[in-house]
């Protein structure tokens, strides 16, 4: 029988006779009254048939029978014939429970410009639905009781995958499957504190979480900015240099938020700084699969798979309820980050994440992100052409978002806070600064990933009146 939340089915409630004293039926008389009185058993919900009930309590039927009866002359219990004797829907809790306050409705502005968040009205359902059918269909049933969470078929697929869509030098070997990209770096962060390291380079500005996982696993932020070439790799052997810190976590292909990548001349001088210093580079590959202007550039990993660690997701290229994504480690930290973590996903997950890899299926998805996030681009930069003409938009043709910089005399933490009022997320890029208060330019981080193609005019007219109301004098049409 189905539970609905009208009619819940009760049948599994435990009722403990031996807290009772007296005969059989007594006991399991009080031991109902009080699962209804506590709302154990809640109204409406429908108990087990007596043969069942008196089964599983190891009484005769008649002592469940004869408990019915009485309950259901009083009016605790409802029983109606062809029907399931249930309590009755008028019954009142007598005794205090816990009321848990609703869980708030996930809502996002109507007018969703915030940074980060793929089109959830397009996620891939069917698809990931055809790779979790097939593969519940399919596996054996021996795998049904896999206990070992290291699922070969999951890193082979991954390997595979990263090697013809990023250039990158991996085998099932060097692949752990994570939860996503932040459970990946809370594995790396923990076995670099082990490894006695107590500091990480980040960019500055860069996406915070990855670097608050870190520092609760003990490595503290080293800031290193960032420019339109990507990261300052000359500032970052500097400060390599006077705190002592030998591991970096940098976003190459699309940095998050100035949306530039990391230069070839970058890239080198990054791999030099590894390999003198015996360090380690966290690649967060954010963005790698969203290029719109060319084919993507590969991954840094193939250039130094001993200096690198690889980390991925289908946060964004999927959807984050997924909850998978992957490391490619090199030799000489396999074992140890593997040993670092919590629990890995199920076994059904990895193996759904193996077929959905191997069918083409992200294939598929991603081919047609690619052709969806490239027209809503150019329609949000063609809106803000026409509305905000003297507002700068800056950052690669590729990945969610774009940069705003405002006009002289607007600040950024005004333009959010009055765009609330028209439903229109947006954010300060002052959010994503290591240090927060050191001086930075006025300027927003416009997401599109979520932002409904119909609504991308209307979104930007609002956000240039908010703009209008702060300079007046500014160019808007």
């Amino acid at each position: 029988m189905a539970q609905t939340q009208t009619n819940p089915v009760a049948w599994e409630t435990l009722l403990d006779l031996a807290a009772y004293d007296g005969p059989r039926h007594v006991r399991l008389e009080l031991a109902v009254r009080d699962a209804v009185a506590t709302g154990r058993l809640p109204s409406g919900a429908a108990l087990p048939p007596s043969r069942l009930l008196a089964a599983s309590l190891g009484v005769s039927r008649w002592v469940v029978t004869e408990v019915y009866g009485r309950l259901t002359a009083e009016g605790i219990l409802d029983a109606r014939t062809g029907s399931a004797t249930r309590v009755a829907a008028s019954v009142a809790i007598t005794a205090p429970r816990p009321d848990p306050a609703p869980a708030a409705p996930l809502r996002r502005p109507r007018f969703d410009l915030a940074p980060g968040v793929p089109d959830l009205r397009h996620a891939p359902r069917a698809l990931w639905l055809r790779a979790m059918t097939e593969t519940l269909a399919e596996t054996p049933d021996a795998e049904l009781f896999r206990l070992d969470p290291d699922v070969p078929a999951a890193r082979a697929a991954v390997a595979a995958y990263l090697t013809r869509s990023r250039f990158a030098r991996a085998d099932a070997d060097a692949v752990l499957v994570t939860h996503g990209a932040t459970d990946g770096m809370r594995r790396v962060a923990r076995t670099l504190r082990l490894l006695g390291h107590t500091a990480l380079l980040v960019e500055d500005p860069s996406w915070a979480r990855m670097r608050q996982v870190a520092a609760t696993e003990g490595l503290a932020s080293v800031p290193v900015r960032v420019d339109e070439h990507g990261v300052d790799v000359a500032a970052l052997v500097a400060a390599s240099t006077r705190t002592g810190a030998r591991a970096a976590l940098v976003t190459p292909a699309h940095q998050f938020p100035v949306g530039a990548a990391l230069s070839p001349e970058r890239r080198e001088g990054l791999l030099e700084w590894a390999r003198a210093c015996d360090g380690v580079v966290i690649e967060d590959d954010y963005d790698a699969e969203f290029r719109y202007d060319r084919r993507p550039i590969g991954a840094l990993q193939g250039m130094a798979p001993d200096r690198i660690v690889l980390a991925g997701s289908l946060s964004k290229t999927a959807s984050p309820a997924l909850g998978l994504g992957w490391l490619v480690l090199p030799p000489w930290l396999q074992g140890t980050v593997r040993d670092a973590g919590g629990p890995a996903p199920s076994t059904l997950d990895q193996l759904a994440l193996a077929r959905f890899l191997t069918t083409g299926g992200l294939d598929r998805h991603l081919r047609a992100a690619r052709t969806r996030y490239r027209r809503r681009r150019e329609a949000l930069l063609d809106a803000l052409g026409r509305m905000l003409p003297d507002c700068r938009v800056s950052g690669l043709a590729a990945g969610l978002h774009v940069v705003l910089d405002l006009p002289p005399g607007v600040r950024a933490v005004d333009v959010v806070r009055k765009a609330e009022r028209h439903d229109v997320g947006l954010t300060d890029i002052r959010r994503y600064r290591v240090s927060p208060d050191a001086p930075a330019a006025e300027r927003l981080v416009l997401g599109y990933g979520d932002l409904a193609d119909p609504l991308v005019d209307e979104a930007v007219r609002l956000l240039a009146a908010v703009v209008r109301e702060q300079a007046p004098a500014v160019h808007l049409r």
